[in-house]
């Protein structure tokens, strides 16, 4: 027997403003909000597949780099057209020791959460 991601889990201190970034990003909705102690936003795509992101409040700020991150790759652009537009949204660039030549641009959502979004590659282009 295995197990499957069910869902993946952002801490935040304002979770509502993460949630809405990462809906923007991703073009998904928010689908379900607990009240409470602590607030619970889940974000998913529209259809419900999973797994979707639960956006949780928490009281302490972001002190170090990520152990776990997103990957994200742009859909129908560039990846430069695709962070300027990260960008404009509230993200920011983000140096966790990545050196100059790599493939990706790692950036961070506006609580400092580090994500990388990816070049195209070639089988994504002949695919397109």
């Amino acid at each position: 027997m295995t197990s499957r991601i069910s869902v993946l889990v952002i801490d935040a201190n304002d979770p509502r403003r993460i949630a809405a970034f990462w809906c923007a990003v991703l073009g998904w909705e928010v689908t379900e909000e607990e009240p409470g102690d602590p607030l619970v936003i889940t974000i998913g795509p529209a259809d419900g597949s999973a797994p979707g992101i639960d956006v949780v409040a928490v009281p302490e700020h972001k002190t170090i780099k990520n152990r776990l991150h997103l990957d994200i790759r742009a859909d129908g652009s560039t990846q430069a057209e695709e962070v300027e537009r990260l960008i404009g949204l509230g993200a920011r660039r983000a140096d966790v020791g990545q050196g100059p030549d790599v493939s990706w641009v790692t950036l961070a959502d506006p609580e400092g959460n580090e994500f990388c979004v990816l070049s195209r590659s070639v089988q994504d282009l002949l695919l397109s």
